[in-house]
């Protein structure tokens, strides 16, 4: 029998906001801050304290909304959802359930429609230390990891409460996806959205973007939808495409065994690339969601959206369709263009500055200057080396004043030393020589010096010519103009 997988996603986006969610605590890094060190009476949920709404944190919301297309409700209500964990001070988590923030969206993977159930606010947990009996500390920094796992036998667990009530965007899709090919591709594009919108750095591994499948599958032509198995602690695109159709396949063969899928909330172990059961799956009524009483409802105004909508900056699916008409760039180099913003940009910048040709830029860009950065560690929004610098090399190359090695090597001196193209080829004699007398002379001196070569060369071994030109290249500490030399070299030689 043939089954069709059914899945949907629950993805949980960390705002970038300098402060808390409902107080004033700071925002930190949660692997390198000092454990506690930004944790006031409302964060930490001491009693008789109220909870204020952080105004970016909507803001932030709703540009993601809007961007997804979706209905803004103009009045939506906070929630408590009841449950406990050691990292959730109040033993509730404040959030939104039955009249969230917005609904009805959309998103497009290629040429196929995601819809988008709905966008709603929550506040982040804390982190749990996991000690074991002999002392030895291991950290869960994914909070879903943090809250499924509990202190080993003999040990004990410590709270650090400076991820608590860090602000979330919840993003739930409806139940779209029939591969663990489409899961990734939609997660990739989410994740250049957040980042294009300036919401989110989109870092998986810190667990400030948590992709969260729930996965089915039933018999082809059937519309009955079988249990769900959530998968937590994913913390990279590849885990999620990995952990998506590992979790298809076991189903499939328990079914196929006679076995029943139990619903079930699943982590990941990408030692043994496999999911292992974690609790049982909650239902919505489990959480006995109410009003949150201490919240008044969000009332977004006309106004409010209107300023929103004229903030969006380009789409990346936007960006990727124009580079596709306006570059003639293909599916796979305008993506990778369009999925790091920053990329992207630098390559428009270049090209604005006078670069060149398209095909020239886009070469130069993605080939020797991303592995000089990927080398060092920098980025493209560094600000390592200027797209305008970059123009003015790639200028000096495409007006023969330096050919393509010389160039590679400028680049790398520019990108280490700050300096300008120019200055380095003044500075080093590096310019490019077309003298057609001087390469002439180089030529029948390299001709002179090979006799052995020369005479392989006439007695049919044609491939010697490559030695040949390499030594003219060389003679000339490179900077002889390859195509002079090789036409030079082509003239001598059929004498």
């Amino acid at each position: 029998m043939n089954y069709e997988p059914v899945i949907g996603l629950e993805v949980h986006i960390e705002m970038l906001t300098k402060s808390k969610m409902f107080c004033s605590c700071p925002v930190v890094d949660s692997v390198s801050a000092e454990p506690n060190s930004a944790v006031c009476p409302i964060c930490a949920g001491h009693p008789g304290t109220l909870p204020v709404l952080n105004e970016t944190v909507v803001d932030f919301a709703l540009r993601v909304a809007t961007a997804l297309g979706c209905r803004i409700n103009p009045v939506s209500i906070f929630a408590r959802k009841n449950y406990f964990y050691p990292d959730l001070p109040k033993g509730y988590q404040i959030s939104q359930y039955e009249e969230p923030l917005a609904v009805e969206g959309q998103i497009f993977i290629g040429e196929k429609l995601i819809r988008i159930r709905r966008v709603h606010l929550e506040e982040d947990t804390g982190k749990l230390t996991h000690v074991d009996g002999r002392g030895t500390a291991e950290s869960a920094e994914n909070p879903v990891e943090s809250q499924n796992r509990r202190a080993p036998t003999g040990g004990y667990s410590l709270v650090d409460l400076n991820r608590a009530g860090v602000p979330l965007l919840e993003i739930v899709t409806e139940p779209d996806f029939h591969s663990a090919e489409d899961v990734r591709a939609y997660a990739e594009l989410l994740r250049a959205l957040v980042r294009y919108l300036g919401v989110n750095s989109g870092d998986l591994e810190k667990g400030v973007m948590r992709v969260e499948p729930n996965i089915s599958v039933r018999p082809v032509g059937t519309e009955t939808l079988g249990t769900k198995v959530e998968i937590k602690n994913l913390n990279s695109f590849r885990a999620l495409e990995r952990g998506v159709a590992y979790e298809i396949s076991r189903q499939i063969q328990l079914i196929e065994a006679g076995g029943a899928v139990a619903q079930e909330t699943v982590g990941w172990d990408e030692a043994k690339q496999s999911t292992y059961s974690q609790r049982s799956k909650e239902d919505a009524h489990d959480y006995r969601y109410f009003p949150e009483p201490d919240l008044p409802p969000l009332v977004v105004s006309e106004s409010w959206m209107n300023r929103v909508r004229a903030s969006l900056p380009e789409l990346p699916w936007e960006r990727y369709k124009r580079f596709r008409a306006d570059y003639g760039l293909n599916h796979g180099e305008a993506w990778g263009l369009v999925s790091e913003k920053a990329a992207g940009e630098y390559f428009q910048s270049v090209l604005g500055a006078g670069g060149g040709a398209v095909r020239t830029v886009y070469a130069w860009v993605t080939g020797e200057l991303f592995s000089l950065m990927n080398t060092s560690g920098y980025g493209f929004e560094s600000g390592k080396l200027p797209p305008q610098e970059m123009a003015a090399l790639l200028k000096l190359l495409a007006d023969g004043k330096i050919n393509q090695n010389t160039a590679k090597n400028v680049l790398a001196e520019m990108f280490a030393s700050g300096a300008s193209a120019e200055s380095i080829v003044a500075a080093r004699g590096l310019a490019q020589v077309s003298d057609a007398g001087f390469i002439a002379q180089i030529v029948a001196e390299t001709l002179r010096e090979n006799p052995h070569e020369l005479e392989s060369y006439r007695a049919g071994k044609v491939t010697v010519a490559n030695f040949l030109f390499g030594q003219v290249m060389k003679k000339a500490a490179g900077k002889a103009n390859p195509q002079v030399v090789r036409a030079e070299l082509e003239r001598r030689l059929k004498e």
